[in-house]
């Protein structure tokens, strides 16, 4: 009976750590990371959104001659809220893509927004126009920061399921598929030509 029970305990004692290097509990903390990063990607973007009908009742009030670049970010931002990504749509490239080409047509309509405000100096002398302006600059430089982090989080995810031991838990236990990471749009690369 002693020897038995020793027996047991070396077993024990022996499948113990190597269970412990399976990878599971890292595994799911990574997936849940890279969630957690997309749902700060989701907010950097709301926050923008939600800026914007602020920004472009002050523009209006000050602009009304500039009617069709309000248009087109009032269009762009209607347009953003139609192109939604969950969770499950993560490792799809394609709705990835839509989400990113709906966010990007916002950006260039911003853009547009702002060398208006650049042509037509007493825009700029408004005060609630240019705090609207610096939120909105600090807003874009969250979403660079929030999709940095969330490229990091895909990094170490899909890492974590590549590597040893703990592609062997994910093939037989959790199945997960690769996250996918953002990408830059077409283009990106060149810098854009600004003209006054």
């Amino acid at each position: 009976m002693l020897k038995r029970f020793a027996m047991l305990l070396l077993v024990v004692l022996i499948i113990l750590p190597s269970l412990s290097g399976c990878g599971y509990n890292q595994i799911q903390k990574n997936e849940e990371a890279v969630f957690s990063a997309w749902a700060d990607v989701e907010a950097t973007y709301q926050r923008r959104s939600d800026l914007i009908p602020n920004l472009v009742a002050t523009v209006k009030a000050y602009a009304a001659h500039e009617k069709e670049t309000l248009q087109a970010v009032t269009e762009a931002r209607a347009s953003v809220g139609k192109a939604q990504v969950n969770t499950g749509d993560l490792g799809n490239p394609a709705a990835l893509q839509k989400f990113q080409q709906a966010q990007g047509a916002l950006s260039g309509a911003l853009s547009r927004l702002l060398v208006t405000v650049e042509r037509y100096p007493d825009l700029k002398a408004n005060q609630n126009f240019r705090d609207l302006q610096n939120q909105l600059e600090g807003t874009e430089n969250r979403i660079n920061v929030a999709r940095q982090r969330y490229n990091k989080a895909v990094q170490i995810f899909n890492s974590s399921i590549r590597t040893f031991p703990n592609n062997l838990t994910n093939n037989f236990l959790l199945n997960l598929e690769r996250k996918e990471p953002f990408k830059a749009d077409a283009g990106a690369e060149k810098a854009p030509a600004v003209k006054f």
